[in-house]
């Protein structure tokens, strides 16, 4: 098992994809409008479809996206030791957005 993780980590670390993701020009996404346009149009679908399961996975994709990039993260881990005292609520956070989560998929019906 430790070996299919190295590999899949390994191949990350090929694609540079962890680097590309910490230098996305977050102002820059949300002016361009060949990311704008498509973007509002998916929203404007999902409504007209009346998808607030999908729109609300969006608003929670975004808003992990938003909250990763925090200065706050970039502090969880000073030193090659991790901060206890700031892990603690981001591990709350989670568990309560995977709460939400599987309450959407498991425990409503649309």
């Amino acid at each position: 098992m430790k070996e299919l993780f190295d590999r899949i980590m390994d191949f990350l670390d090929s694609t540079k994809l962890p680097a590309q993701v910490a230098e996305v020009d977050y102002m820059g996404l949300f002016t361009n409008p060949w990311f704008l346009v498509p973007f509002v149009a998916l929203i404007a679908y999902f409504i007209w479809k009346q998808k607030w399961r999908d729109i609300i996975f969006v608003v929670i994709f975004i808003g992990i996206w938003w909250v990763s990039g925090t200065q706050y993260m970039s502090e969880l881990v000073i030193d090659d030791e991790v901060q206890i005292d700031k892990v603690l609520p981001v591990l709350f956070g989670g568990a309560i957005v995977l709460g939400v989560v599987i309450y959407i998929i498991f425990g409503r019906s649309d």
